[in-house]
């Protein structure tokens, strides 16, 4: 048995410039969002991103660190483009694969399974395949002769997930309504690190069901609570609409300097500062 539990520093010690990195969760919705500004502390850069896409892209394309994105989206969900992402990319910033939302849920299984691709439909009869010109189609070998998109393996060096809870083995439970492909990002990375609202000694009382990550696809795991913020992490706490606002309307040099210089702590005490004054001013 061996005790996985590390620090956002420790898990970001261990990524380098130039990876690819998977980020789970959905749009604004369970991102490993302390992973993701212990990332923005660290000097790594040229990543390439693949991720159903949030204020992580946001963060990280605002602030230079993305050299390829790879997604079928990226919103902040009651905000519908994230902003940050859409300044990034209109001035040129990042190279963007920009998939269908199926497209890219099959290039996680076919990296899990360790596949070079998997035929799917999704994609035909769209731009898709104009606006990713290095695509391929493949024909079925029987008799049906059905032509498919050949999508490639999405193949990580490294995932980030945040999950409601996780043992300090690398098991990870969530309680929200929807998984977000969490398992799958971890399956296909060479190295996978879980982040929790908390960490706990077992699930043995858990549904099964609910036990979404394995253990034996995680390298490690972090104990950070309210470390989605300010995306929801559902039931332990809903989307902060009214931080999630200000983020997408303060250019990203003035925000930064409020809320993410420092560490975790600092960030979740300059958040509890900003919401006693919006208190106040009521």
């Amino acid at each position: 048995m061996t005790d996985k539990t590390m620090t956002p520093e420790e898990v970001v010690s261990r990524l380098r410039s130039g990876m690819t990195l998977g980020i789970g969760g959905w749009g604004s919705r369970r991102k490993p969002m302390a992973l993701v500004r212990a990332l923005l502390r660290s000097e790594i850069t040229d990543l390439t991103v693949v991720s159903y896409g949030g204020p992580d892209v946001g963060l990280l394309a605002a602030a230079g660190r993305i050299r390829k994105l790879v997604a079928a989206f990226a919103t902040l969900d009651s905000i519908p483009l994230e902003p940050h992402f859409r300044a990034a990319r209109q001035r040129g910033a990042f190279e963007l694969m920009e998939v269908d939302e199926a497209m890219f849920m099959w290039g996680l299984h076919a990296a899990a399974n360790r596949l070079p691709f998997l035929p799917v439909r999704a994609g035909l009869g769209s731009d898709v395949m104009r606006v990713n010109p290095t695509l391929r189609t493949v024909t079925s070998p029987y008799a049906d002769g059905e032509e498919f998109v050949a999508m490639p393996a999405l193949r990580l060096d490294a995932a980030l997930v945040h999950v409601n809870r996780a043992d300090r083995l690398g098991n990870g439970q969530y309680l929200g309504p929807d998984p977000y492909f969490d398992d799958l990002f971890c399956e296909a990375a060479d190295s996978a690190y879980v982040s929790c609202e908390r960490l706990v000694d077992t699930f043995a009382t858990a549904a099964p069901q609910t036990l979404l990550v394995k253990r034996h696809s995680v390298t490690g795991v972090v104990e950070t609570p309210n470390g989605a913020h300010f995306t929801s992490c559902v039931p332990d706490y809903g989307r902060d609409e009214p931080f999630q606002k200000l983020y997408a309307t303060t250019p990203l040099p003035q925000f930064a300097e409020r809320f993410l210089h420092g560490d975790e702590k600092a960030y979740q005490s300059a958040v509890q500062t900003w919401h006693e004054e919006q208190e106040e001013r009521k």
